[in-house]
């Protein structure tokens, strides 16, 4: 079921850490989430982004000038959202973009979010 591009996912214990492998074939890769001393220096690439209380995952509003400069935003983030597949959870009023990232396969944050915070970041200042 699913054809040729069906996501294939599966859980894994290395090392006493559970993993997920994520991805269609054949280019699959691990994503784990983020723990310890990994976690806290992750955090610390992305000194701009929130982390949500009860929850394993961060957060930020982005403010821009008017709608279509923040709907601009959301459509670049969008297609590299896509390409990685890994997409925020965000909501958008007017020209204020509030985004949270988790990686849900993970069970929480992850080096993806590291990723896509830090490319949104960049993308914003411009």
């Amino acid at each position: 079921p699913g054809g040729r591009f069906a996501m294939a996912t599966s859980r894994v214990l290395l090392q006493g850490r559970s993993l997920c492998l994520t991805g269609s074939a054949p280019g699959r890769r691990f994503v784990s989430k983020l723990t310890g001393e990994a976690r806290a220096t992750a955090l610390k690439k992305i000194p701009s982004w929130s982390e949500i209380e009860g929850r394993d995952a961060v957060k930020k509003t982005f403010m821009f000038s008017d709608f279509n400069e923040a709907f601009g935003f959301m459509a670049r983030v969008a297609v590299k959202a896509d390409k990685a597949d890994h997409h925020p959870e965000w909501f958008n009023v007017y020209n204020k973009v509030d985004v949270t990232m988790s990686t849900h396969d993970a069970g929480g944050f992850s080096e993806k979010d590291v990723a896509m915070c830090q490319f949104m970041d960049k993308i914003a200042t411009k």
